[in-house]
C-alpha cells in the first residue's frame, strides 16, 4: 500500500513511523520553510507540488491510494491543495489535526480571528509581547515602534519585522518552569500565540495562566475539506482510518 503525508509534525512523523512498520510505502512531504527539519521513516520530499494541479498529477504518477493531510492547523494552502486533489483523483482523504486548546480556569484569552486583528490589539494595550507564532506571520506586528518585542522561532526570520526586538532561536518542546523564567526574565505582559494545539508549546499558556498574563489567540481557520475528509485528531485515530480507507 502506499500512501502520501502531507506535513512535518509530530503527528505526521509517529503515522509515517508505524505505516513504515507495517510494510507500507510512505512518501511524507515537507514543505521546505526549515532548514534542518526533523526527518520521518520512509521517503521524504521536500518543497511544494506546484498547486492541487500539481499535487494531483503527482499522485496519479506515484499510484498513490491515500492522501494524510497532517500539515500545521495553520497551512491552509496545502490542506486546500489535498482536498481538490482527493475530489479529482477520488483518493480517500484522512485529516490527522490535533485538537485545538481549550480555554481553562485561570485563563485570559484575547480570541482575535486574523494576525493583523491581533498586532493592532497589541500595539494597543501592551509594550512587552512576547511572540510565539513562528516566523511567517511577524510583518503586522512591524509597524509598531513603541513596543518591545521578545519572538520566538526555529529560524531567524526576515524583515519586515518590529524595530526594538529580541530573538530566540529555539524548537520545542519547552516545559513550564522555563516559560514562567522567560516570561519574567523579559517583563512580558502578553503572550501572542495561534491556538496550534498540541503538548508541545502548551507550557507557555499554563505559564501566562501562572503569572496572570494575557493570551492573545489567533484562532484556526476552518479545515479545508472537512466535508470530504475522515477527520482523526490523534495518530491512532489517523491509524485506523487509513486502514478502513485504503
Amino acid at each position: 500500500m502506499r500512501a502520501l503525508i502531507l506535513g512535518g509534525t509530530a503527528e505526521a512523523r509517529a503515522l509515517a513511523k508505524r505505516l513504515v512498520g507495517e510494510g507500507w510505502f510512505v512518501t511524507s512531504s515537507l514543505a521546505g520553510r526549515v532548514s534542518n527539519p526533523k526527518l520521518p521513516a520512509g521517503n521524504v520530499r521536500i518543497g511544494g507540488f506546484g498547486g492541487p494541479a500539481g499535487l494531483t498529477r503527482w499522485l496519479i504518477a506515484d499510484a498513490t491510494e491515500v492522501i494524510i493531510d497532517a500539515t500545521h492547523p495553520y497551512a491552509e494552502r496545502i490542506s486546500e491543495s489535498a482536498a481538490e486533489a482527493a475530489r479529482a483523483t477520488g483518493l480517500p482523504l484522512v485529516a490527522l489535526h490535533r485538537p485545538a486548546w481549550e480555554r481553562q480556569p485561570g485563563d485570559n484569552w484575547i480570541e482575535v480571528s486574523s494576525m493583523q486583528e491581533a498586532a493592532d490589539i497589541v500595539a494597543d494595550r501592551f509594550y512587552s509581547p512576547f511572540l510565539t507564532i513562528g516566523r511567517q506571520q511577524l510583518a503586522p506586528f512591524a509597524g509598531d515602534s513603541n513596543g518591545r518585542y521578545l519572538i520566538r522561532c526555529v529560524e531567524q526570520p526576515a524583515p519586515p519585522l518590529p524595530k526594538n526586538r529580541k530573538i530566540i532561536l529555539s524548537r520545542g518542546p519547552y516545559d513550564v518552569a522555563a516559560e514562567r523564567k522567560l516570561m519574567r526574565d523579559y517583563a512580558v505582559d502578553c503572550v501572542v500565540t495561534k491556538n496550534s494545539g498540541g503538548a508541545a508549546t502548551y507550557a507557555k499558556i499554563e505559564a501566562a495562566r501562572d503569572l496572570k498574563k494575557p493570551v492573545v489567540i489567533v484562532q484556526r481557520p476552518q479545515l479545508p475539506g472537512a466535508d470530504i475528509a475522515t477527520v482523526a485528531t490523534t495518530v491512532d485515530e489517523a491509524y485506523n482510518a487509513v486502514i478502513r480507507r485504503a
